[in-house]
């Protein structure tokens, strides 16, 4: 027997305001032909003015704890996983603990940009192997619009914000590739390539809290060829092959990278989730608004086999194997 940990439902939440490209038109030297035909999206959500990463991360696990059947009095574990914090400190995910009601276990969160879900479902995954809890909540939550330069066409046409998240539970497989749950996971990051994707502030460095900026060219000459070689990896670390994968579900940072990724490791485009024409780049909160999306209406099934994986600024990139 071996422990592994399922996810027992996923839920979401956006924020009402809706951004159209025609309204970024306004804004930027752009329009909706430019920015459908460089990156597929044609829309996305802002937060509100007094509307934080942690109101968005609150809303998305009592949504994830609603549908998945689960008390907020189980859950011994929380890690959000953002780029956009409430506060330089505490972590968001306390505010999270405490707008539940929850008095027990340990609540922290996770920094590593768009791959953020990714590493914070390993994370809670090693902890619950390790027996640090049994019922875990993950959650990707992103403001970014408060770090873009909005008069910056090649970024702020990008970027969203939103949350979702998962609820996980530990649970007893027969430690075979038929279990449910997270059957491999793979991490990755490579500090090198640390100035083609960054905020030019922090707290040590400018006391401020900066724009985004980014390389697109050599960040998506990295992301195909990173992301590809992780998922093929993690595939094979389960013992299964590329046509096993019944829904490959990336984060959504740009059509052109995702339909790269897919085609390169054998992936159909019908097993592919795709959600940023709707919600844009979410960062860490792409992954689960995607999944929660394919959950929500039916394309995810009990027992399909569920590939996630991300690139973010660092670089770092990772991905994940499910059996729903």
């Amino acid at each position: 027997m071996q422990l592994r940990s399922v996810i027992e439902g996923v839920g979401s939440y956006l924020p009402a305001r809706i951004m159209s490209n025609a309204d970024l038109a306004r804004m930027v030297d752009t329009s909706d032909e430019w920015i459908v035909e460089r990156t597929g999206i044609r829309e996305r959500r802002i937060a509100a003015e007094k509307e934080t990463t942690g109101d968005l991360a609150i809303n998305a696990a009592r949504d994830a704890l609603a549908r998945s059947g689960v008390s907020a009095d189980e859950i011994d574990l929380i890690i959000v996983a953002t780029t956009t914090p409430d506060n330089t400190f505490p972590a968001t995910a306390v505010k999270v603990q405490a707008a539940l009601g929850i008095e027990k276990g340990s609540a922290f969160d996770v920094q590593a940009v768009c791959s953020g879900f990714v590493y914070g479902l390993t994370v809670a995954d090693s902890l619950l192997k390790a027996g640090q809890g049994s019922c875990a909540l993950v959650i990707g939550a992103e403001t970014y619009s408060r770090i873009l330069d909005w008069t910056d066409r090649t970024t702020c046409v990008l970027f969203g914000d939103g949350a979702a998240a998962v609820v996980l539970r530990a649970a007893e497989g027969k430690g075979t590739n038929e279990d449910r749950g997270i059957l491999a996971a793979r991490l990755r990051s490579d500090g090198r390539y640390r100035d083609k994707l960054y905020v030019d502030g922090g707290v040590s460095s400018t006391m401020t809290v900066g724009h985004l900026r980014m390389e697109g060219r050599e960040v998506f000459k990295h992301a195909v060829v990173n992301i590809a070689t992780v998922m093929a990896d993690t595939i094979k670390d389960a013992g299964l092959e590329p046509k096993d994968i019944d829904w490959f579900v990336p984060h959504q940072a740009n059509r052109r990278i995702l339909e790269g990724t897919a085609r390169k490791l054998g992936v159909t485009e019908e097993r592919v989730v795709m959600t940023l024409d709707k919600h844009g780049n979410t960062s860490a909160a792409s992954i689960p608004l995607a999944l929660d999306t394919a959950v929500r209406d039916g394309r995810v099934k009990r027992g399909d086999l569920v590939l996630m994986e991300a690139m973010g600024g660092g670089f770092t990139w990772g991905a994940v194997l499910v059996r729903w």
